[in-house]
């Protein structure tokens, strides 16, 4: 498909100091946060979904799960048709199918009806999540102005997490587990007006549109995420599991021999050059991998084991949401005097700590002794690190990569909160009660926090350092 160049402005380049820059950074922000939200905001109504649909086991995974195999599945997608035809315009259509899937799931009446909205959901949030990306690294040049905005970014991913767990809960128990979804509307509606106002015209890229990427990027991708899904459903050896795994691999080693050969790839592998970004990459699957599984197991055992209402278990998890707010603030005066790297290392051991001391916890452990000091440590933990670990995702990434780079980010995200909940929840089947399974679930998420630990000391630490050190000599 060939695209034409609205003007001859390059692609990625825009005023040095862009008008209405606090507004174009709350624009993206806002919208971001909602896609984050609605990752989460739905696992305090779950219980609520199930009673007044009377949705089967396997309906009620597909809930969740129709959502993030179609947003894993169409991310790589979704950043290069930003870059193609114009980053404001494709942020805005993708805004306009997330609201309209919101109304449809807030609407739903039986299982497939939200099923097939949820999906679109996936959809959206494909299109606006490295939108709103490309769009910080677009529009705002290489400077401590750029540093803040994805160290916010950054905060808001992982603050979306948590506080959806808050949101629904409230909501949930005050409202309905449909208000969480109505809400987004008329957000979805002011953030596309404006877009319209606020937003640069970005010019779309004169180029082909790399169809079988796309094709075999979607498929491996969709393959992939669902074989997870399926292992937490059926196991490891299922048919169904080896079958979509194998289908994604082998699709997927289409994809990276079409993207090393062809002029215009849908992700150019030359992202992979930079040991920073490719460990970035590793080690945000594998702590988004144990925070998303962390959150899920742990909104089960407030319900379950505590025996909290919905409310209550969003409002469980205030501590660690209150401490990384503020221990998000102060990663854009800490990153200029240690750097990226050791923030995000430091972060990411105190998330560790937090793991390995709440794995301890027991059906008789009150939420008092057992819950808060864990949530206050992993909470810290996750302030500090979240937004160096985007840094690093885009780091050096050249202006025409800048949708790429940042479909690359999410894309490590999405399959590592599909990857989290799917091992996870294999890891913790042996048990025999429910905080049993959580414990489990803890151990088997500090040793996924190891690994992204040791990622990040062996790939992006090193790599920084040597590049402080080249600028220096």
């Amino acid at each position: 498909m060939e695209s034409t160049t609205t003007s001859a402005q390059p692609l990625g380049t825009t005023p040095a100091a862009p008008a209405h820059s606090g507004m174009i950074l709350a624009i993206v922000l806002v919208s971001y946060f909602m896609i984050v939200l609605d990752n989460s905001i739905i696992f305090t109504g779950l219980p609520q979904i199930r009673t007044s649909m009377d949705l089967s086991p396997a309906a009620m995974a597909w809930v969740q799960n129709a959502y993030t195999l179609v947003f894993g599945g169409l991310l790589l997608l979704g950043a290069r048709v930003g870059d193609l035809l114009g980053r404001q315009r494709v942020f805005v259509v993708g805004l306009v199918l997330f609201a309209v899937a919101s109304l449809l799931v807030g609407t739903a009446q039986n299982a497939t009806w939200i099923i097939a909205a949820r999906a679109l959901q996936g959809i959206g949030a494909a299109i606006v999540a490295p939108a709103s990306l490309s769009l910080i690294t677009a529009l705002f040049p290489a400077s401590p102005q750029r540093s803040r905005a994805i160290a916010a970014y950054g905060t808001t991913a992982g603050l979306g997490a948590s506080l959806g767990l808050v949101a629904g809960g409230a909501l949930a128990g005050a409202i309905s587990w449909r208000a969480g979804f109505f809400i987004n509307v008329p957000i979805a509606i002011l953030m596309i007006t404006a877009s319209a106002k606020f937003l640069p015209r970005f010019p779309t890229a004169r180029g082909r549109f790399d169809v079988v990427g796309a094709l075999t990027s979607t498929i491996g991708m969709g393959a992939l995420v669902y074989g997870i899904i399926n292992v937490s459903e059926q196991g490891f050896l299922a048919p169904l599991t080896i079958g979509s795994l194998v289908l994604a691999a082998l699709v997927l080693v289409v994809f990276v021999l079409n993207e090393w050969r062809v002029n215009q790839p849908i992700l150019p592998l030359r992202l992979f050059r930079s040991r920073e970004r490719s460990g970035a990459a590793i080690s945000r699957l594998l702590f988004a991998g144990t925070m998303i599984g962390f959150f899920f197991f742990t909104t089960q055992f407030f319900q379950g084991v505590y025996g909290f209402t919905p409310l209550q278990a969003g409002l469980g998890f205030l501590p660690m949401t209150v401490i990384q707010f503020v221990a998000s603030l102060a990663v854009s005066r800490l990153v200029p005097k240690f750097g990226h790297a050791p923030v995000l290392t430091v972060g990411f051991a105190l998330v560790l700590s937090g793991m390995l001391w709440i794995a301890q916890i027991g059906a008789e452990t009150s939420y008092l002794v057992g819950m808060v000091g864990p949530l206050l440590v992993i909470g810290l933990g996750q302030g500090l690190a979240f937004g160096p670990l985007t840094s690093a995702g885009i780091s050096g990434a050249l202006p025409q990569d800048a949708g790429a780079a940042s479909g690359l980010v999410n894309t490590a995200h999405q399959l590592g909160s599909t990857l989290g909940v799917a091992v996870l929840t294999s890891v913790a089947a042996g048990a025999s009660s429910l905080a049993g399974r959580v414990a489990d679930a803890y151990a088997g998420g500090s040793l996924m926090m190891v690994m992204a630990l040791a990622s990040a000391l062996v790939l992006v630490l090193p790599a920084e350092l040597a590049a402080r050190k080249q600028r220096t000599a």
